[in-house]
């Protein structure tokens, strides 16, 4: 297939144009800037990527050069959207309207011309923490006005997608980690056990859903393919990983890392005092029933391996 993939700077994004390449599939993928403006981790997302894919720097999606880069081809199999607006995301004052604006600006014109070049469907990447998505405490609200935010745009994507009789697949991501992931919570773990220092968990009773990047990325190819060849209507995916308390994960990533490396690796789980998310949210389909003959002590090598050479 030829896609047009959104947001491939991301670590998420990385993985799957990797993914989506090595099944054989054609890649071009946007971006929002100038690739020189990229730095750190996305910079080398980038570079790896530069010969796998083609890169189409300064063409946010829905922008007039963005347009123009899909006018200029007539063919177009697929549209994977996995760009969001995330500046501050965490933030309460994180500005919903502006967000949903940039991940759906001019939808109906961006189908239309994807339709007339053939295109057969649509992927849209979700986010557990969206309000009604996987399982959880009740109601499943949305964590943040980000996570609203990502809600609003799939209920705008249905609607345009519905009316252009588009194909919409909506593929909800957990909390994915391995490689060239950004400095959250097992980067963190890493960089602290690999500096010999004890790492601690401020939140270990949250109740999240944990998943390999590769995993992940192997079930997109799935689903992204799936969307392509179906029939029109909705398709939507909610792959599940390590399901259980960040503290529960925090030991599990400390016992795979001591194996591998001979790190100490020592934890501790302290009282949390923060429970202003709800105590659990997890997707609902578990990915090693989708790829049964993924291995799973390749990617903890592959994972411990990244850090020990970074």
């Amino acid at each position: 297939m030829r896609i047009l993939f959104t947001g491939i700077s991301s670590f998420t994004g990385y993985w799957f144009t990797r993914s989506l390449t090595a099944a054989g599939h054609e890649v071009l993928g946007t971006l929002t800037r100038r690739l020189e403006s990229y730095e750190g981790i996305r910079r080398r997302r980038l570079d790896q990527l530069s010969s796998l894919c083609r890169l189409a720097p300064e063409a946010p999606f829905g922008s007039d050069s963005f347009s123009k880069l899909i006018a200029d081809s007539n063919q177009w199999d697929l549209l994977c959207h996995h760009a969001a607006e995330a500046a501050n995301y965490r933030s309460p004052d994180f500005d919903i309207h502006r967000a949903l604006l940039s991940n759906s600006l001019n939808l109906r014109n961006v189908l239309s011309t994807l339709q007339s070049a053939g295109l057969k469907g649509v992927v849209l990447t979700g986010s557990v923490f969206e309000n009604d998505e996987g399982s959880g405490n009740e109601p499943l609200r949305a964590f943040s006005p980000y996570g609203l935010a990502k809600g609003l745009t799939y209920q705008t994507f249905r609607f345009y997608c519905e009316q252009a009789k588009v194909p919409l697949g909506k593929f909800v991501i957990p909390n994915p980690f391995g490689p060239f992931e950004e400095p959250r919570f097992t980067a963190y773990l890493m960089n602290t056990w690999k500096q010999q220092q004890l790492a601690k968990v401020k939140t270990p009773d949250y109740v999240r859903d944990n998943i390999h990047v590769d995993l992940l990325s192997a079930v997109y190819v799935r689903f992204a393919e799936e969307v392509a060849t179906g029939s029109n209507g909705l398709f939507k995916i909610n792959p599940s990983g390590y399901s259980g308390t960040q503290g529960g994960f925090a030991s599990r990533v400390a016992d795979e890392v001591r194996k591998r490396t001979g790190w100490p690796c020592p934890l501790e789980l302290t009282t949390q005092e923060d429970f202003s998310e709800p105590l659990a949210r997890t997707n609902t389909e578990p990915a090693t029933d989708l790829i049964p003959h993924w291995n799973e002590s390749s990617a903890w090598d592959a994972f411990v391996d990244f850090y020990v050479r970074s």
